[in-house]
């Protein structure tokens, strides 16, 4: 339950009329503010903090009348869902229908009926706190997670959500590139979960796992007899994907043969099974996705540079883990939630000298990695706090930190200073590596030039 009044707008050209309903909504506890037409209405909103959870909206007005005040506030993504009751004379007019059609939540009649102004406005406050909060939850989840499968705050991973939603309303073919272990099938899943296919089956294959042998057999499929052991025909993974998205996995692994056919298929959308001659037609949509540098490939003749067009048509790019570093806090209380439902008594936070630890590590497994260390902590730990010892050798060796001297000192000092002197050592490292060039640094640093200067000036950088 919210604590403060609930807002109310009334936007009406007759100042009695409004008068009248903001004594009625005073007397009720609402916070009443009141524009004279649409115009002022919406200038108001501009200038605004913060938004009332309903509005009365007169339709007959000088300069924008109602129907074009309530487009304008259905046209803007901050005031389309507050709900809109139509003050009108006749409450099955033309233009009435029309309003409520448009997205209006309701209206009342001139003369009105104070009980039922107060119920309707009561009703319209509730739905517009409930829009609210619907919006609030979702925007938070597009921020930190996306359907659980990708976690984080940082800029770089706001760009991945952003591509995630534009290229999933598509049909095209996304080509997923970044370090292992950076969730390059979760931004698979998430694009298919959100796509016109998400009815229809999600095959994955992952090219480096299956032997070069049966790969084909996997992805095509087979007739009896093609070959030793064939004792009966066998569908492809891209006809179990039919209307559905096929997930290529580290398809950089995919032999050149392979590659040809593979390529055909994009092209004509057509193949046959291994011993079979019967061509098989298919609709699916191809996802693929590769921790290697594809394009160098091309120039070691070990990858074709046609089939590299056709995969690169949209390309998303994850940064690795130590490139968003103040995502690690937030991972790691996903995994912590995660393990406690295998573990309910286990361990819940980290102390602070654990945390920093894992700040300063530059995980080349990137989160697969780090989900590991926590599941080794969560098994090792005893009691509700994983501390330094819990967590694996690697990190508490003789040779961890030893990379900078001055990292081993940050781990005395506390979390936010920790972080500001670990982000002015970066800064100034690749300052003096650009010989200081800041939008070279910023390329360095994988950060937007805007973001490096806004750090210059926090951390008083020269």
């Amino acid at each position: 339950m919210l604590t403060v009044p609930p807002r109310v707008l009334i936007v009406d050209d007759e100042p009695y009329l409004r008068q009248s309903l903001a004594e009625l909504f005073t007397a009720e506890g609402y916070h009443v503010s009141e524009a004279g037409d649409g115009e002022e209405a919406l200038e108001r909103l501009r200038q605004s903090a913060e938004f009332p959870h309903v509005i009365f909206l007169d339709l007959k007005m000088p300069r924008r009348d109602g129907m074009a005040t309530i487009e304008a506030l259905k046209a803007r993504a901050d005031t389309r869902k507050i709900p809109i009751v139509i003050i009108t004379s006749f409450g099955g007019s033309e233009q009435t229908i029309t309003a409520m059609k448009l997205g209006a939540y309701d209206y009342i009649t001139k003369p009105f009926d104070a009980n039922d102004v107060i119920r309707i406005a009561a009703r319209a406050v509730q739905v517009g706190r409930l829009n609210h909060e619907v919006e609030r939850l979702r925007s938070r989840e597009a921020w930190d997670s996306l359907d659980g499968e990708l976690i984080g705050r940082h800029p770089k991973m706001q760009e991945v959500f952003k591509h995630i939603g534009k290229v999933a309303a598509s049909d095209c073919t996304v080509l997923i590139t970044g370090e292992s272990g950076t969730g390059k099938e979760g931004v698979a899943r998430a694009i298919h979960r959100h796509s016109a296919r998400a009815a229809r089956p999600l095959v994955t294959v992952n090219c480096a796992a299956i032997p070069e042998g049966l790969l084909e057999s996997e992805l095509f499929g087979h007739e009896r007899g093609a070959f030793t052991g064939a004792m009966q025909a066998k569908p492809g993974r891209l006809e179990m994907a039919e209307g559905g998205t096929v997930f290529l996995d580290e398809i950089g692994d995919l032999s050149v043969a392979l590659q040809t056919k593979l390529l055909r298929v994009l092209q004509e959308r057509v193949f046959e099974r291994l011993g079979g001659g019967r061509p098989l037609r298919v609709d699916f949509r191809l996802l693929a996705a590769t921790n290697r540098d594809l394009e160098q490939l091309i120039v070691d003749g070990r990858f074709r540079e046609d089939l590299f067009y056709r995969l690169n048509v949209v390309r998303i790019d994850l940064p690795p883990l130590r490139a968003r570093r103040s995502d690690i806090p937030l991972l790691i209380e996903h995994f912590l939630r995660r393990a406690a439902m295998d573990h309910p008594d286990g361990p819940s936070a980290l102390t602070e000298e654990a945390l920093r630890t894992l700040l300063l590590y530059d995980f080349p497994g990137n989160i697969r990695e780090l989900e590991n260390m926590i599941q080794h902590a969560c098994v090792m730990a005893r009691g509700t706090w994983i501390s330094l010892d819990d967590l694996p050798a690697l990190l508490t060796g003789p040779a961890a930190g030893d990379e900078d001297p001055r990292l081993r000192e940050l781990i005395t000092l506390p979390f936010e200073e920790t972080t500001r002197a670990l982000e002015r050592i970066l800064i100034i490292r690749a300052l003096t590596q650009s010989q200081g060039n800041k939008v070279e640094a910023a390329r360095l640093l994988q950060i937007h030039r805007s973001y490096l200067y806004t750090k210059l000036k926090e951390l008083g950088i020269e």
